[in-house]
């Protein structure tokens, strides 16, 4: 059944005063904090009909309401207005965004800390998906001997770390040579085109050092490994002690059920990658509630946005906080970031 004007009305009036208060709301309030021209009892009519409709929640313990995952899934698809920032925010945010960043990981970092400051949730910043990123220089530097530092440069701006282990009798020229064979045979080429055959005959094509095929095949699985490993998802969250304060998790089972989910990046990062993908052509995606199929966020909104690099969508950033959040104001934040982080990632 559609709700009629006045219900629309009482619905988003319960969603703001809840999401201001935490406080279930009653029709007294209702009265009192708007310009409601009807009776308090013609609203407790309204209130009932709208929880038997399953818009509202009635806590035991108190004679008003709050808004079910079913209310604010109304409120955010139909009665909802996305603010504009005011200028000293925009400002704000600019200037923490506008540092020059040698790789796109420290622009992520910055982006996610600034969304957790400015939103006072969580923040998540995640890489830019790679498969269809490609090579563009390999490079093995003798740490000390029998431990090389693999570094791996991409496409996209990012780059990757790994430190691996070889026999100890090889020499930093040695490595050099090999890395510098894969990096000739291989840059241009893309992620899912990297096969440990591909890697190897790279070297072996190019390769102007002489070695014993097992320890080449050694140094250039090292290589391989890290290259592939480049493939994985980065998540940088920031903000996760701001959701102790909040009064839904004043529950310790409920924080550590939070906590727990999100102590696991890979876990997180694969949620937000899935659901972007089935609302790829919406500007912002949301998920509210029981909606969410991650264990401990029962309690929270998602709400993810995704950036772009050289045209195509790249990877995301987003908040996580209470169902109780303030959805038109984050939304807002999370789209300025993103229009900033568009901007910084595809400078000429």
């Amino acid at each position: 059944m559609a709700l009629d004007n006045r219900k629309k009305e009482v619905l988003q009036a319960i969603v703001d005063d809840y999401v201001a208060t935490c406080e279930p709301v009653g029709s007294k309030a209702l009265i009192d904090r708007h310009d409601f021209m009807v009776s308090s009892a013609t609203l407790r009519n309204d209130m009932a009909e709208l929880e038997q409709m399953g818009y509202l929640e009635k806590p035991h313990t108190s004679a008003g309401r709050i808004p079910s995952d079913k209310g604010y899934r109304e409120y955010v698809d139909s009665l909802m207005k996305v603010d504009h920032l005011s200028d000293e925010e925009g400002r704000e945010i600019k200037e923490k965004l506008s540092m020059s960043f040698d790789e796109i990981a420290g622009l992520l970092k910055a982006a996610s800390s600034t969304l957790a400051d400015q939103t006072g949730y969580i923040s998540l910043a995640m890489t830019p998906k790679l498969t269809s990123s490609y090579l563009t220089q390999l490079k093995m530097l003798m740490i000390e001997p029998g431990k090389v530092l693999v570094v791996v440069v991409l496409s996209a701006g990012v780059v990757k770390n790994r430190m691996v282990r070889i026999p100890d009798f090889l020499t930093q020229e040695q490595i050099a040579q090999i890395s510098n064979a894969v990096e000739q045979g291989l840059s241009g080429l893309p992620l899912s085109e990297i096969s440990l055959i591909t890697v190897a005959t790279a070297a072996k094509d190019n390769q102007k050092v002489e070695l014993p095929e097992s320890l080449l095949n050694q140094v250039l699985y090292e290589a391989y490994t890290a290259i592939k490993q480049a493939d994985n998802l980065d998540v940088y969250m920031q903000g996760k002690h701001r959701m102790l304060s909040l009064p839904e998790f004043s529950d310790t089972k409920k924080a550590q059920g939070l906590f727990d989910t999100l102590s696991h990046d890979g876990l997180v990062a694969g949620y937000v990658d899935e659901v972007t993908k089935q609302d790829e052509k919406k500007e912002y995606m949301i998920r509210i509630g029981q909606e969410i199929t991650l264990e401990g966020l029962d309690n929270c909104s998602f709400i993810t946005t995704t950036y772009n690099v050289g045209g195509k969508v790249a990877g995301n950033i987003g908040v996580i906080g209470p169902k109780r959040m303030e959805y038109s104001k984050v939304i807002s934040q999370i789209n300025f970031v993103r229009m900033m982080l568009d901007e910084k990632l595809n400078q000429p």
